[in-house]
Formats: structure tokens, sequence, C-alpha cells
């Protein structure tokens, strides 16, 4: 029996309950989504895989506390199905740029001649199929068609998709980390799994404090799709490891965040040259001037 509960309330309430669920129970098997309605607001879905419905609402209103207040909590009892596999199947291969991303189960069915990426849904965040990784897959590939990049850097790579897509485009080796061991982990199996491994370069790191990342500066094409507030945090430590007419691509922005953005990285002394919507969430390139 799988538990599923909800809870449903505007962007930043909802963003901190997802984030607090998949820090406190996303090691002990809870799946945690956060999507947005069509009426403006945004659910966080958690599902448990054993214990009452009564005892769970009760724990997770006592955990959350204030940060619960007013938020409607609805609980459900699903009915006993291959939630994975039915997951995969609402996956189809979606195409940016040059890119077709793809589960294991499109394999035999995508067309020849399209730069694939193969990613399943797993226990690290994103098939790539969400707004924000699409935006950074479509920008990448637009900016690696018009330049040769030799040293780039995927900060936040989650489940590997931009430093694969990088990686078969530029042929070059790709220093890539993540906060989360887990999505190292499924990074590295994702990159062996649409060959190349030998191009990978993975570390456990929280922003850019990492010896691998200092020691591959300076970068020449950097991606950091994470979120508006470490992406603030991480602007005086991360433009100094950029080169000189290096391109920084930043997105998990909202259209509200961006002028903050900018703005942190401006002070660092970063030129915006361009910014565009995908499907709600801001995708931002940035240059570091000669």
């Amino acid at each position: 029996m799988t538990l599923k509960a909800t809870f449903v309330s505007a962007f930043p309430e909802a963003r901190r309950i997802s984030n607090f669920l998949e820090r406190d129970y996303g090691e002990d098997g809870v799946a945690v989504s956060l999507d947005e309605r069509s009426d403006g607001l945004w659910s966080v879905d958690a599902y448990f895989e054993a214990g009452e419905a009564e005892e769970i609402s009760e724990r997770l209103r006592d955990w959350l506390g204030a940060d619960a207040f007013g938020v409607p909590l609805i609980m459900e009892v699903l009915p006993e199905t291959d939630w994975v596999g039915a997951g995969l199947k609402a996956l189809r291969p979606i195409a940016a740029g040059r890119f077709l991303l793809h589960g294991s189960h499109d394999r035999w069915h995508v067309p020849t001649g399209s730069m694939r990426i193969e990613i399943d849904a797993g226990r690290a965040f994103g098939t790539g199929h969400h707004p924000t990784t699409m935006g950074t897959l479509f920008t990448l590939d637009r900016l690696m068609q018009r330049q040769h990049f030799a040293r780039p850097l995927d900060l936040g790579t989650g489940s590997g998709v931009l430093a694969i897509a990088m990686a078969k485009v530029l042929r070059r080796a790709i220093v890539a980390t993540d906060i989360d061991p887990v999505a190292v982990e499924v990074a590295r199996e994702n990159a062996r799994r649409n060959g190349v491994a030998g191009l990978m370069r993975l570390a456990v790191a929280s922003g850019v404090d990492a010896r691998l990342v200092r020691e591959g500066a300076p970068y020449d094409l950097v991606a950091g799709n994470i979120l508006a507030e470490p992406l603030l945090r991480l602007a005086p430590r991360l433009v100094p490891l950029i080169a000189k007419d290096g391109m920084l691509v930043l997105s998990g922005l909202l259209p509200h965040q961006r002028e903050r953005v900018v703005a942190a990285y401006r002070t660092q002394g970063m030129h915006l040259t361009s910014a565009r919507i995908f499907d709600g969430w801001s995708v931002l390139v940035l240059r570091r001037p000669s």
C-alpha cells in the first residue's frame, strides 16, 4: 500500500516544504515531487510505502510546524501500481536543440541521427524533462554551435543531463558536481549509459569549494541549473573561476528572481548577454569580459 501526502500552496511555501521533505525523508525512500497546478498554486506530493494515513499526517504537521501553517494537507491511499513504470511511460522523448532526451523504455523508438541522451527517473533529481533543464540544454546547445569550449563545468548536475550533453558535443573532460552523493552516483551511472563516462569528472561538493572544482579552473563554459538563493550566494566565489570571455548559463529561476541574480553577478563583473523564459522559468546567459 502506498500513501500519498499532498500539500498545496503558493510557490515559496511549496518549495520550502519540498526541500524539508527531501532533506529529512529522502533517505527513507520517500519520493517527493513539486509541480505547478493549473490554478497557479503548487503541489508537493510525498509517497510513503509504509505507515498509517493519520499517523503520517500528524507526524508531518508536527515536523513542519509553522512552515505548514495554513497549508492544506491531503492524504490518499493509492491502489497497488507500478508507479515507477507508469511514470516512465509518461515521460515521452523530448527535444532541446540537437538533443533528444528519452528513457530506456523508448531506446528503440527514438529516431537515429539525433544526439540522444538516455535518462531514467531515479534516485536523483531530474529526468531532464523539467523546463529549467530543457531550457538550459537548449541554451547550451546554441552556445556550443557558435563556439568551441575546452573547460566546462556543471554545478548541481543532478542526474547528469547537462554534463552528458556537453561531453557528447565537446568531447572534453567535464567537471560536474552535486551536493547530493546519490545524485553524483546516478550521474556517473548515466554517463556510462550514454558512453561518456571517460569524460566525466564527478565530485560531491557544496558550491565551488571542492578541490576538483578549483583545480579545473578557469572554466570557459559554466552551467548552474540550481535555484536563485544558492546562485546568489555563489556569485563572489564562482565568478573568479570563470575565464576571460567565459560564458555562464544560470537557471532554476522564476522570472521575478531574475533581476536580483543578474545584479549579483553584474557586481562581480559579469555582463548579461541574453535572458529567455522557458515555460515560466528564466535562463540567463552571462559573459565575463576580457
